[in-house]
């Protein structure tokens, strides 16, 4: 999972998830309803009834329940596929999900099969084919089988994206590849992951330190002058300046004035911005295509946003016309 600055943090509202990966033919989107969730289309019919005290996004074809406190996965069709019976769960990603059993986590296959047995004390998800996986404080790297590509050593990791990986090394940030070799050597006193050829780098330290860019070989691309930082998508990033957000693309050419009090990564041609107290959405140009009136947003997936007006969340769609209207 990416560690977000805070530019792209303040928005993680997940009460309610979004639709399935950009890739899914058959997006569902969780919704709530008297307090219980269920999922609709893209069209607004609902195809599983709202009666999961607890639910979380579809990834791969299944979406983690609880019951009793106990987590399962269900299919598209509301049936559960995976009995109620790990104390915790994660998401699948490339076919696999990671389930904590008796205080260890360990690995499954979408038909619930244990692929690799609970022994670690935390895991991430696989990503390019790896899964850091912690013991006794230490992280390492294992393969779709469970076997160690490098042993735990590392405190703090990122996962694997375009095939590098940031890790702390002491007190500073590196990077490595898929055999642990060090690849960007430059210490960092934080990094981020690599998004289209792009890492955001921070010298300084969070609190009053400044963030800029790196390109694959560790050169600095974008010099570090930026309060906050954001992952490129679509080609462009959102960065925090003086107090105000804008847009630059992967040179460093502001292409969006810095004139938003947060904004977020485009997505499907919208990014989300914030001016005073409400969000709204626009367009790779800066213009405004759907104006402001609400508290929270997400970002477009699959045609749809989530909204939050108050404490009730619905469903947008690119006109801004509701295809869930709010909801408790």
């Amino acid at each position: 999972m990416r560690r977000f600055c805070a530019i792209c943090f303040v928005m993680l509202f997940c009460v309610i998830a979004l639709a399935e990966t950009p890739n899914d033919s058959n997006p569902l989107f969780l919704i709530r309803k008297h307090f219980q969730y269920g999922y609709i289309d893209n069209t607004g019919k609902v195809v599983i009834n709202p009666i999961y005290d607890v639910a979380k996004n579809f990834s791969e074809g299944r979406a983690r329940v609880e019951s009793k406190r106990k987590w399962g996965y269900i299919d598209k069709t509301g049936k559960i596929i995976i009995e109620t019976q790990y104390d915790d769960a994660g998401d699948f990603s490339e076919g696999l999900a990671k389930v904590k059993i008796d205080g260890k986590y360990g690995f499954i296959d979408k038909t619930g099969k244990i692929i690799i047995n609970p022994q670690f004390n935390r895991a991430k998800n696989f990503s390019e084919g790896l899964a850091w996986v912690e013991t006794n404080g230490e992280y390492g790297c294992i393969n779709r089988m469970g076997k160690y590509i490098f042993k735990p050593k590392y405190d703090e990791v990122d996962s694997f994206s375009e095939g590098l990986a940031s890790v702390k090394i002491g007190e500073k940030w590196r990077y490595i590849d898929k055999t642990g070799k060090i690849v960007i050597d430059s210490q960092f006193d934080w990094a981020g992951d690599f998004s289209e050829g792009r890492a955001w780098i921070n010298i300084g330290g969070w609190i009053s330190g400044k963030y800029g860019y790196i390109n694959k070989t560790g050169k600095i691309v974008i010099n570090p002058q930026y309060d906050n930082a954001g992952y490129f998508s679509e080609g462009l990033v959102n960065v925090e300046i003086g107090g105000v957000s804008g847009f630059i693309d992967t040179a460093g050419k502001i292409i969006i004035n810095p004139q938003f009090d947060w904004a977020g990564e485009f997505s499907e041609g919208l990014a989300k911005v914030k001016i005073n107290t409400k969000w709204r959405f626009i367009d790779k140009t800066g213009q405004i295509v759907i104006k402001a009136q609400f508290d929270e947003v997400e970002s477009f997936i699959h045609g749809l946003a989530q909204v939050k007006i108050g404490d009730k969340y619905g469903y947008i769609d690119k006109t801004g016309k509701y295809i869930w209207e709010p909801t408790k």
